[in-house]
């Protein structure tokens, strides 16, 4: 039998682990044990069984990462673990024809570290007037919504559910508070990996927010630990609400490019 960990958290202290979130491995499959705290760990350890850091795949299936070490006081570990912290009501804004595969990998790779409130595919019906499915999903997906992730590929910028979907984020309307913004740029971005922006390359209610402080921008990652301080840092961007740009952009009425 071995044990694997998917997230921690530590004590006010930070020397000590407080808690993680457990998994078994039986030689064929995972089970999930919940919630333990430090003591478990030593129990663990102190019985001959081996504790590794385990990560998630492309397809959502885990994998075995780096082992973790006990010297009688403290446990050592060489590789980044998401925190075992509240999870964030998220809703993911993308282009369903074009990027739906990065939709599922984002899904496959992060559902345990967020709650996921998008919407699914055949969800609203396209049948429906704009003003009909601008009014579902902004009432019906995002009322209590507190981070919204913008997968950002090459035509994002001129799609009109994703610029209602950051206008709605961004209506108090909606919900009782600002969502968060976080565009994370595809591989398939002409900006990915740059240090530089083209402000053309993207929706102008994103990019608006950004030049203002408000909204995040990050290039994709496998990296679960950072994905979970991108939304970290958007969901406290929500203190920051005198920076947000929303009213004085039309809403688009139309699909700027096919």
């Amino acid at each position: 039998m071995e044990y694997f960990i998917s997230k921690l958290s530590f004590e006010n202290s930070r020397q000590l682990i407080d808690n993680v979130i457990a998994h078994s491995w039986d030689g064929s499959s995972f089970t999930d044990l919940g919630q333990k705290d430090r003591n478990w760990l030593v129990s663990i350890i102190l019985k001959g069984y081996g504790i590794y850091s385990i990560d998630k795949k492309s397809d959502g299936k885990w994998s075995k990462r780096k082992k973790f070490f006990y010297d009688g006081n403290i446990f050592t570990w060489n590789i980044s673990i998401p925190k075992n912290i509240q999870k964030h009501k998220t809703f993911v804004s993308f282009y369903h024809k074009e990027d739906e595969d990065k939709r599922i990998e984002f899904d496959n790779r992060f559902s345990d570290l967020i709650i996921n409130k998008s919407v699914n595919d055949g969800d609203i019906n396209s049948d429906n007037s704009d003003g009909y499915i601008k009014q579902l999903i902004q009432q019906g997906y995002l009322n209590d919504v507190t981070v919204l992730v913008v997968l950002l590929g090459p035509k994002t910028k001129c799609r009109k559910h994703i610029d209602w979907e950051i206008y709605g984020a961004l209506d108090l309307r909606v919900g009782d508070k600002y969502s968060g913004i976080l565009g994370i740029r595809l591989p398939s971005h002409p900006d990915y990996n740059s240090n530089y922006y083209d402000e053309d390359e993207y929706p102008e209610r994103f990019i608006e927010n950004f030049k203002s402080g408000y909204a995040i921008l990050k290039d994709w990652t496998e990296d679960r630990y950072l994905l979970q301080e991108y939304i970290e840092q958007a969901f406290s961007n929500r203190e920051n609400s005198g920076m947000i740009v929303n009213k004085g952009i039309l809403q688009l009425t139309k699909d700027l490019c096919q």
